[in-house]
């Protein structure tokens, strides 16, 4: 997998590269028990500090999206389907409200936003039999 920054962003580099691998994992790009780059690999590679490296492997390790496994390295965790269904729900309604924000202040339509979803929705991996 590759990592793209933008150093130019105002996004800081630990978020890029933390979407980027929530993204990933969503789209299925990066499997449950797939060992990612050690922190100094990945530091070289991408050309940032390690400790910026190492701030994004726990800020998702805290969310359950990673696991380091001591001595062996820094693995994609299993999904968490242990989230109680509203605490679950909550999370998403927090981010589609987002989403629906920044749609409405760049100008789309509803149906435009609903067409936009669907067309997008068929590019992530979904959980078998949901």
């Amino acid at each position: 997998m590759q990592f793209q920054i933008n150093t130019a962003s105002k996004v800081p580099i630990y978020r890029q590269l933390a979407e980027q691998i929530r993204s990933a994992i969503a789209r299925g790009d990066l499997q449950p028990d797939e060992q990612l780059p050690s922190v100094r690999q990945l530091s070289k590679d991408v050309v940032v500090n390690p400790n910026t490296i190492a701030r994004v492997y726990q800020e998702l390790e805290r969310e359950g999206m990673l696991v380091t496994r001591q001595g062996l390295g820094v693995f994609v965790g299993a999904p968490k389907r242990d989230l109680m269904k509203r605490a679950r729900d909550e999370r998403l309604v927090e981010q589609l409200d987002k989403l629906l924000t920044e749609a409405v202040h760049l100008g789309y339509s509803a149906a435009e936003v609903k067409e936009m979803l669907a067309k997008r929705i068929g590019q992530f991996q979904w959980p078998e039999g949901k």
